[in-house]
């Protein structure tokens, strides 16, 4: 992985967690997401 593709990764993985973590336990549970489960999620969601 060269650094540009690194920046990108690290770029969205960082904006997911921002956006989930400011979204309400409720906004989560309508989505089928735990707050435990958002690194994993924006770690998936970088990598696609």
């Amino acid at each position: 992985m060269n650094i540009a593709n690194k920046l990108r990764y690290w770029r969205t993985y960082r904006r997911t967690v921002s956006e989930l973590q400011g979204m309400t336990d409720r906004q989560l549970s309508d989505l089928g997401i735990g707050r435990s489960e958002i690194n994993r999620i924006a770690r998936q969601a970088a990598a696609a």
